[in-house]
């Protein structure tokens, strides 16, 4: 069995995450660890694993378990690692962006993979150090790469992306409350948004002559959990030889599909899928790229780097059925 730890636990994405190793047929969990819950039921704050399990928080962290997963804000994976030392046999998963950009990526001889297995499945396989992806970058790497690899983004991208609620933690904040997201949509961080910056350095590792713009317009939406992507850009590649591109690209991956008809999020929610459509118009190939924020944008993604890094089938413990109705 693989002994799992997870730093900081009353999140969204650690709730998703307890959820889907407790169900793990090859994982146990060793410890939730959360200094603002210490001592209490693991399920006073995940009520949905009500029945599930009698773990309680944690107030220490286990050196020596096989894998740690990191579910702690952003600046913060970095401050652990540094006040705690951990095995040298302790593989990581990072659920935070400290690490995700190369000029970033090592900290005290830890060297980081970024753990997008669409892109670099062996690479994952073999490392001791995750950096798992954002949840936008996710989607839109994921509508892109194929484009990517065939040297055919040659014109600037021009990106849609609206994300539920839960893309922005548990924590309350004014556009969180029910009272301001309920009937509303909002634009935030246009044209600026820090996933982008995982965009372009897998798109240049696909195609190093990539050069075009990424016009990112992140959107909130009045839904829980999910991610819609809509990007376009000038293309000369007809609709069928952009779908044989897809199709290729991604024939031996077991979560992301090619649909022939439009998304809608339903589909995807509670599920580690990435759904992709492609249409063509007046010489623009749009893509949609649906997927849910907390799974294939966060906590599935992370347990699908584990499996790959000790060996085990990726989709074990991911086969989830879509929140569909």
């Amino acid at each position: 069995m693989i002994n799992a730890g997870i730093v900081g636990g009353s999140g969204y994405t650690a709730g998703e995450l307890i959820r889907l190793l407790l169900h793990h047929p090859e994982t146990e969990i060793d410890f939730i660890f959360s200094t603002s819950r210490a001592g209490k039921p693991v399920t006073s704050v995940h009520q949905d694993l009500l029945g599930d399990t009698n773990l309680t928080f944690s107030s220490e962290i286990n050196p020596e378990v096989d894998v740690l997963f990191l579910c702690t804000g952003h600046g913060n994976s970095t401050e652990v690692l540094q006040a705690y030392t951990l095995s040298g046999r302790t593989k990581i998963i990072d659920l935070s962006r400290d690490f995700r950009l190369s000029d970033s990526n090592i900290l005290n001889a830890r060297k980081f993979v970024y753990g997008l297995p669409e892109l670099q499945k062996d690479m994952i396989a073999s490392a001791e150090n995750i950096a798992n992806p954002g949840c936008f970058a996710t989607a839109i790497q994921l509508a892109l790469l194929p484009l990517a690899y065939a040297s055919k983004l040659e014109n600037d991208i021009h990106i849609h992306g609206i994300t539920g609620a839960t893309g922005a933690g548990s924590s309350l904040s004014e556009t969180t409350h029910f009272s301001w997201r309920s009937n509303n949509v909002s634009i935030y961080k246009a044209l600026s948004h820090q996933h982008i910056g995982e965009v372009e350095q897998s798109l240049k590792q696909l195609s190093p002559s990539f050069k075009s713009k990424l016009n990112f317009i992140p959107v909130r939406g009045n839904f829980s959990r999910g991610i819609f992507i809509s990007a376009y850009t000038q293309s000369g590649l007809s609709l069928e030889k952009a779908q044989s591109l897809f199709e290729k690209f991604y024939a031996d991956t077991p979560f992301v599909q090619l649909s022939d008809q439009s998304l809608h999020l339903k589909q995807v929610a509670n599920t580690n899928k990435c759904l992709l459509y492609l249409h063509k118009k007046d010489g623009k190939l749009l893509i949609t790229s649906i997927i849910d924020n907390l799974l294939k944008g966060a906590s599935g993604q992370a347990l699908q780097n584990m499996n790959l890094m000790f060996g085990l089938d990726e989709s074990d413990g991911l086969q989830l059925k879509a929140t569909y109705f």
